[in-house]
């Protein structure tokens, strides 16, 4: 299996933690999205979406979309529980970070840490957004261990890949204890030194 990824993306380090927890072999394929490498006619070709990150799996098919790919990759291991109303909780939290956590924290590290867009010119509403949705995690967390619940999941993985790095985006993530301490347990998982 090939994955085509950014080591700056969140959404593609995501793919890569769970193949490397599962022990599902893949050769990495740095891509520079910054430099317009997922325009290029080649890289169409592999998704026409042009976005980080797809994988092509051995028989020449293709996946993209972070999530999806993880739910694939996961099929029939412990990451994705076996109870129906536990896996839709964790499907229901990996379809909030799409919708409500990437879009503003992931949008103000790219903008404000890659790209060095100085405060006063991004957007001021991501910053509210990204607050709101780290509250959101507080609250559960402060309830449970995990973000599905008592059992690590691929929710975690999928929720940890920007939270651990949200200061980067200006996030303070002094506040939300809770969410410090699952970053913590969630690295420890996936065997990843505390992020910088």
């Amino acid at each position: 299996m090939k994955v085509y990824g950014s080591s700056q993306s969140g959404n593609c380090l995501k793919v890569k933690w769970t193949a490397e927890m599962l022990g599902v072999p893949f050769e990495w394929i740095e891509v520079d999205t910054f430099s317009g490498a997922t325009r290029t006619p080649e890289f169409l070709a592999i998704n026409p979406a042009g976005q980080v990150p797809v994988v092509v799996l051995k028989d020449g098919r293709e996946l993209a979309q972070s999530n999806a790919i993880m739910l694939f990759l996961a099929e029939g291991s412990p990451l994705i529980p076996n109870d129906a109303y536990e896996r839709a909780k964790m499907l229901e939290w990996m379809f909030w970070e799409q919708y409500s956590h990437e879009p503003a924290i992931a949008v103000r590290i790219a903008r404000r840490f890659y790209l060095k867009t100085p405060e006063e010119e991004l957007d001021p509403a991501l910053l509210a957004k990204g607050k709101s949705a780290l509250g959101r995690m507080e609250l559960q967390l402060k309830q449970t261990a995990f973000l599905a619940g008592a059992a690590f999941s691929l929710a975690d993985i999928a929720l940890v890949a920007y939270t651990r790095v949200a200061h980067r985006g200006g996030f303070d993530l002094g506040p939300y204890a809770h969410v410090r301490a699952w970053i913590a347990r969630v690295e420890q998982r996936l065997g990843l030194l505390a992020a910088e």
